[in-house]
């Protein structure tokens, strides 16, 4: 039987790699996407101040820091019992907001987008965003790094450094704002609509009228119908900052919703012998295996997750484009994975219009922004909806604040068992007949990356029931499926 390789994978953050196996006909038998890199946050944490979390946390990722940053600060909140003032919270939104823009530009422009403007089986060398800027003119892709950089000296403003931020106080933000920085904000919040509206054009220039690509988009070979996960405010819109987590079905039907410790009723995290990323699934359905459709209990999270669960978005500009998107493939839940992109553009726009708003708030520059701390409750949870989906920091301290134990559940973990589904039902679809080429296999690959991988923020603790010594790593098929039988 043949083993096909691709190691290392591209356009993602952190190691991975798939392994797919043909039968004697040259067909797929099966594919796995595998994590043969681990981290251990979770350990280094153990004995640090809670109020020191955020910004170590903050270190796990270059690009995922303001996220890891934002949940570990709303946990320590609820160590010390403590609500934060209402200029603290818009401070932190505006943070957050900011984040997201630059964070959602530099993975639609450099890991994504690439697919598609300079085509999915172009050369390895040209598909990059170096290929990109060469496709769409210099001009174009000066301005757009122009923008996010906007984007990104808001948050140097506000974080207090343009990598990892160090402004987090339980119960508070530590940088308020004069006139003059908020009128800088407001100005360069105009620009980051522009990039919002901008990224739009691109994509719907590029992919939505070019009825190739419209055939991966809407496709079979892209779609994966499981459950979904995303926060939503008391309406039911979309909440990135703050929200309550609802669970849907494949269908669309409500199967649950909780917030903060109440997770750990909703969610476990399976770990498996071949890979150091653990895969969720929805507790109260149980374990079904690494499986779609009806009754699966693994589930979705992120840009289309969200999409699918919430009513709409807050900001008018936005919630035009998130009508259109739902529009376009005749209704929702969508199970096209290769949608993420388009939702990621749409979020990138709202964001900036979130941006906008907060800016504008005679409330930004008051210097409210920070209430008394309570007393150390022993516990808190932190869970804000990261780019690439529902974030979770859980964390347990002494009588002093001195972290004891930490949990983080991150996107890419929620989004274990879909990626694998996808990674295998896109190679079972382009390899026949034993013909594959760097197109091909390219092909595949853009089945993991609407999920925004960061396999470095993903793997932190191999619990319970294993550690990682005694994960391996297994290269042999037969090795492979006997274990996966025996889940």
């Amino acid at each position: 039987m043949k083993k096909i390789e691709i190691n290392p994978l591209t356009r993602l953050e952190g190691h991975g790699k798939i392994a797919i196996f043909l039968d004697e006909n040259g067909n797929v038998d099966e594919a796995f996407f595998q994590v043969v890199e681990f981290r251990g946050f979770e350990k280094f944490l153990v004995g640090l101040p809670i109020e020191e979390i955020p910004r170590t946390v903050s270190t796990i990722c270059g690009v995922c820091r303001g996220v890891h940053f934002t949940a570990a600060m709303k946990a320590s909140d609820g160590v010390y019992g403590v609500v934060p003032t209402p200029t603290a919270i818009k401070l932190r939104e505006l943070y957050f907001n900011a984040h997201y823009v630059e964070d959602h530009a530099v993975i639609l422009y450099a890991c994504g987008l690439p697919d598609f403007v300079v085509g999915p089986a172009a050369p390895a060398a040209q598909r990059n965003v170096i290929g990109l800027i060469n496709a769409v003119g210099a001009d174009l892709g000066r301005e757009v790094l122009r923008k996010r950089g906007l984007a990104v000296k808001i948050f140097e403003l506000l974080g207090g450094k343009p990598v990892h931020p160090v402004a987090a106080i339980p119960g508070g933000w530590s940088k308020t704002l004069n006139e003059e920085e908020r009128k800088d904000i407001e100005d360069w919040s105009e620009e980051l609509v522009e990039l919002g509206q901008l990224t739009l054009k691109v994509f719907e220039d590029v992919v939505l009228k070019n009825p190739a690509y419209m055939e991966l988009v809407t496709g079979e070979m892209y779609k994966v119908p499981v459950n979904y996960m995303g926060s939503v405010d008391e309406n039911g819109y979309i909440a990135m900052y703050d929200g309550t987590q609802k669970v849907i079905d494949m269908h669309g039907k409500e199967l649950y919703s909780f917030s903060g410790m109440e997770y750990m009723d909703y969610i476990s995290e399976r770990v498996l012998p071949w890979t150091y990323l653990k895969m969720p699934y929805q507790k109260k359905i149980g374990w079904k295996g690494i499986v779609e459709g009806e009754g699966t209990s693994l589930y979705s999270v992120g840009p289309l997750a969200r999409f699918n669960v919430g009513k709409g978005l807050t900001t008018p500009l936005a919630n035009e484009a998130f009508q259109q998107f739902f529009a376009t493939f005749g209704g929702k839940p969508v199970h096209n994975i290769l949608g993420y992109h388009w939702a990621r553009a749409i979020e990138l726009l709202h964001c900036a219009e979130k941006i906008r708003m907060l800016a504008k708030d005679p409330e930004i520059t008051s210097k409210d922004a920070r209430a008394p701390l309570g007393a150390v409750t022993g516990e808190g949870v932190g869970i804000i909806e990261a780019p690439r989906g529902t974030l979770i920091h859980h964390y347990t301290t002494d009588q002093n604040g001195i972290v004891t134990d930490a949990n983080i559940v991150v996107a890419t973990t929620h989004n274990k068992g879909p990626i694998n589904l996808a990674v295998r039902k896109a190679a079972k679809h382009f390899i026949r007949n034993g013909k594959v080429d760097e197109g091909i296999l390219n092909h595949i690959e853009m089945a993991y990356r609407p999920y925004d991988l960061c396999l470095g923020c993903a793997t932190h603790a191999v619990r319970p029931g294993s550690s990682p010594v005694e994960i391996k790593i297994y290269n042999d098929r037969k090795e492979l499926t006997q274990t996966l039988k025996n889940f």
